[in-house]
C-alpha cells in the first residue's frame, strides 16, 4: 500500500469511469496520478473543509435502485470528523425529504462539500455506518478534491427561528413539468446530480456519487419531460458520466437559493458523446439527457438564505439554450449579409484603428477560430454602393463583439478611418477562412508579423491565453512582430500585458526598424531591424513547431525562404495572404496543373467570345481586360462577392475558394478555364 492507502497496481475507478475516460483519450493520463489524489481516507485539510460549512449535498438510491439528491444544513460545526475514515453529520432531513425515509446501515451515499464563498469543493464517497436520532455517521470509502469551475460565489447567512416558524414547507409530488418547476430549472445556475454504478462493481471503487454543475442561468434546457444539460471540460475522472455507462439513470437536485425551495429529480440518462443536439451550445464538449421519472418540490426547506454573489469565469466562457438557438440559426444562414451595430473605435497607431462590431438585438455573435477574416460591405463607392473588403478579426471568439483592426490604406480602410463612428452600421457576413490557430496543441507556435499582420496574431495570442485558463493547459507561444517605429507599432501595450499574465509560456519580440533616440532596447522594444534569418536563428527551437505567418506579400515570402532553408517542414508554415497574393511554396502547392492553357470565354449580353490564355490570369483579371466591370472584393476566394452563374463549359479554381457559392455559380477571381475545355460561357 502507497501512502494513498492504494497499491501501485490498484486504480480508483471502475470500469464505467475508465471506458468513459477512453472515450476522449485520458485514460493514461488520469491513470497516472488519480490514486496518488483519490485514497480511501479523509487528508486533514478535507475533514477541516467539512468542519467548516452550514450545508452538505448527499446522493443515495431508492428500494428500486432509482438516485436521489438531497441537502442537509445546520451551523457550521454541524458535520464533524473524529478520524480521517469517519464522518459525522449532526442532522437530519425533514420528514418531506426521501432521504427521511430510506437512510439506513450498509447505504451508500456520495457527499459533496462546497464552500461557495472559495469556490472550494471536495467530494467523498462512503457507507452509512450509524442511523441516530440526532444525524448519522459515514464510514469513506473514496475522498478526493474537485476543482472550482462553474461555481457561483455566494455568502450566506440563517433564518432566525421567529423567520423559519412563519414560513410554511409543502411538498408537493410529480411526473411531468409544471410552469413553475420549469421555471425553477430554467433560472438555475447550479444543480447537483447523484449517480450510482449500479451493483456491478466492487465497494472500493462503487456505490454512489453525488456531483456539480454549474453554468450561466440558461444552461439547462426543458423539453416535455426530457432536461437537455451540457457537459462541460472538466477533470476528465467522469466519475457521473462513468456511473451513466454502468446505470443509465440520475437524481437531480435542484435549489431556489432565494426562496429556500428545493427539487429533487429521479429519471433515466441518455449520453450524447458525439454533442449532437449540443454543437451550438457554447463550450460544450457533449451533453446528456434527463428523462423524468418521477419527482417532489419541497417548499421553504432550506433555514440558510444565500447571496448573490458573483458567476465563475469559466461560467462566463459558457452559453445558454437561447443563445445556442440564435447561434443555430445564425451559422444556417451563415452567407448572408447581415447588419452590425459599431458599438466602439480605437486607434492602435497612427495607422490602424481598430472597430469593434456586434450583432443586432436578438442575434448571436458567430463564434470563429483564432486568424479567420470577416468579409464585410462598406459603402465607400463613388456613388455610394457597398464595397466588399475582408478583415481579420483581432479578437477571441470568447469576447463579446468583433474586432477588426484596419490600416488606412486604399478607398475602403480610407472611408472606415475618417466615416465610420460609434453607433453606425455596417453589413458582414460569418467569420470564415483556413488561417487559424490550433489552441490544444502541445508543440510551440511560432508568431510573426510585420506591420498590420498582428492582426490574426492578436486573435490568436489571446484566445490561446483563454483557452489555457478554461483547460489548465497553455500552448508554448512566441510572438515576433516588426514594425517600422513604435508609432506605427499596433498592440503593443496590450501584448505586454497579455505575456505577463502568461506566467512565461509565452515570448514576444518587438522590432523596430527606426526606434526613436529616447526609447531603450529591452524596455521600449526588443531589438533593431527586421525581422530577418538571424533573428528566426535565434528563436527556433530543437523541437518541432508551426509557423503562423501574415504581412506584406514580400515580408512572408521572405521568412517563409528562411524557414525552409532553416529545415522547417513546409506542412509546419501557414501563411495569411492579402488580397490576390499567396505564397509561392517549394513543393508547387500553388502550381496549376489541371488548367487549360487556352480558351474561348463569352459573357451573357456580350456581342463575341475572346479568347483566354494561361497568361491571361483568373477569369476575373480576363473580364476586367475586356471592360467589363463585375463585382469583386477579396479577389482571393473568400468573400464570395464575384460569384457568377457557369452556363457552358467547366471550371478549375487554383486552390479550393474559401466562400462556397451557391450550386451552378463559380468565383470569378479565383476560377481558370478547366484542362481539356476549349469554351466557357459566363453571366455576368
Amino acid at each position: 500500500m502507497s501512502d494513498t492507502g492504494w497499491t501501485q497496481s490498484e486504480t480508483p475507478f471502475h470500469k464505467g469511469e475508465i471506458k468513459a475516460q477512453r472515450r476522449v483519450g485520458v485514460d493514461e493520463r488520469i491513470g497516472q496520478y488519480a490514486n496518488r489524489v483519490i485514497r480511501p481516507y479523509m487528508p486533514d485539510q478535507h475533514r477541516e473543509f467539512f468542519h467548516q460549512l452550514p450545508i452538505l449535498y448527499l446522493g443515495f438510491t431508492d428500494a428500486e435502485g432509482w438516485p436521489w439528491g438531497t441537502a442537509l444544513e445546520g451551523r457550521p460545526g454541524f458535520v464533524t470528523s473524529p478520524d480521517p475514515e469517519t464522518l459525522e453529520i449532526r442532522a437530519t432531513p425533514s420528514d418531506a425529504d426521501i432521504f427521511s425515509l430510506l437512510v439506513e446501515e450498509g447505504m451508500k451515499t456520495g457527499v459533496l462539500g462546497l464552500e461557495m464563498h472559495t469556490r472550494r469543493r471536495n467530494r467523498m464517497n462512503a457507507t452509512v455506518s450509524a442511523v441516530r436520532d440526532e444525524g448519522i455517521t459515514l464510514k469513506v470509502d473514496q475522498s478526493f478534491g474537485n476543482c472550482p469551475q462553474y461555481i457561483r460565489t455566494r455568502d450566506f447567512s440563517f433564518r432566525s427561528e421567529a423567520e423559519k416558524a412563519a414560513l410554511k414547507s409543502v411538498r408537493t409530488t410529480f411526473t411531468s413539468f409544471k410552469s413553475d418547476i420549469v421555471a425553477l430549472i430554467e433560472q438555475s445556475e447550479t444543480f447537483f446530480v447523484a449517480s450510482s454504478a449500479g451493483e456491478d462493481v466492487n465497494d472500493q471503487t462503487g456505490g454512489c456519487d453525488m456531483s456539480h454543475r454549474g453554468g450561466q442561468p440558461g444552461f439547462v434546457k426543458v423539453d416535455g419531460k426530457k432536461l437537455y444539460i451540457p457537459d462541460y471540460l472538466g477533470n476528465f475522472h467522469f466519475n457521473t458520466l462513468g456511473n451513466f455507462e454502468l446505470n443509465p439513470k440520475a437524481g437531480l437536485l435542484f435549489l431556489d437559493y432565494d426562496s429556500g425551495d428545493m427539487l429533487q429529480l429521479t429519471g433515466t440518462v441518455e449520453i450524447c458523446w458525439s454533442n449532437d443536439g449540443f454543437e451550438h451550445f457554447k463550450g460544450s464538449e457533449r451533453g446528456w439527457i434527463f428523462t423524468l421519472e418521477k419527482g417532489q418540490l419541497i417548499t421553504n426547506h432550506l433555514s440558510i438564505q444565500w447571496g448573490k454573489g458573483e458567476p465563475s469565469l469559466n461560467s462566463l466562457m459558457t452559453g445558454t439554450w437561447s443563445e445556442a438557438a440564435s447561434l443555430k440559426q445564425e451559422e444556417e444562414t451563415r452567407n448572408e449579409w447581415k447588419e452590425y451595430e459599431v458599438v466602439d473605435t480605437e486607434e492602435e497607431s497612427t495607422t490602424i484603428t481598430s472597430f469593434y462590431l456586434k450583432p443586432l438585438e436578438g442575434r448571436a455573435l458567430v463564434p470563429f477560430k483564432p486568424g479567420q477574416f470577416l468579409p464585410l460591405q462598406v459603402p465607400a463607392g463613388e456613388s455610394g454602393e457597398a464595397l466588399v473588403r475582408t478583415y481579420t478579426l483581432s479578437s477571441s471568439p470568447l469576447d463579446e463583439s468583433y474586432r477588426i483592426s484596419v490600416k488606412k490604406e486604399g478607398v475602403v480602410s480610407t472611408y472606415l478611418h475618417e466615416k465610420i463612428r460609434t453607433g453606425d452600421r455596417l453589413f458582414a457576413r460569418s467569420p470564415r477562412g483556413r488561417f487559424y490557430l490550433n489552441t490544444t496543441e502541445d508543440r510551440p507556435a511560432f508568431l510573426i508579423a510585420a506591420g498590420v499582420g498582428i492582426t490574426p496574431m492578436m486573435s490568436m495570442l489571446r484566445t490561446a491565453l483563454q483557452e489555457g485558463y478554461r483547460t489548465r493547459h497553455m500552448r508554448p507561444i512566441t510572438l515576433v512582430h516588426g514594425a517600422r517605429c513604435s508609432q506605427a507599432r499596433a498592440f503593443y501595450q496590450e501584448i505586454s500585458a497579455l505575456v505577463k499574465s502568461s506566467n512565461g509560456t509565452v515570448r514576444f519580440a518587438s522590432l523596430l526598424t527606426y526606434p526613436a533616440e529616447e526609447e531603450i532596447p529591452g524596455i521600449h522594444y526588443q531589438a533593431q531591424g527586421r525581422v530577418n534569418k538571424e533573428v528566426l536563428l535565434e528563436l527556433i527551437p530543437n523541437k518541432s513547431a508551426d509557423y503562423y505567418l501574415c504581412g506584406p506579400e514580400e515580408f512572408m515570402q521572405e521568412i517563409y525562404n528562411h524557414l525552409r532553408a532553416l529545415g522547417v517542414p513546409d506542412q509546419d508554415i501557414h501563411a495569411e495572404s492579402f488580397g490576390p497574393s499567396a505564397l509561392k511554396r517549394e513543393d508547387g502547392k500553388n502550381a496549376n496543373s489541371a488548367t487549360s492553357q487556352e480558351a474561348l470565354v463569352s459573357f451573357s449580353g456580350a456581342d463575341e467570345a475572346h479568347l483566354w490564355t494561361e497568361e491571361e490570369g483568373s477569369l476575373l483579371d480576363f473580364a476586367e481586360k475586356q471592360g467589363l466591370e463585375p463585382s469583386f472584393g477579396c479577389r482571393s476566394g473568400r468573400c464570395g462577392s464575384c460569384a457568377v452563374r457557369l452556363l457552358g463549359g467547366q471550371i478549375r479554381y487554383q486552390e479550393d475558394p474559401e466562400f462556397q457559392p451557391e450550386e451552378g455559380e463559380i468565383l470569378l477571381c479565383c476560377a481558370r478555364p478547366a484542362a481539356g475545355e476549349t469554351e466557357i460561357l459566363l453571366d455576368l
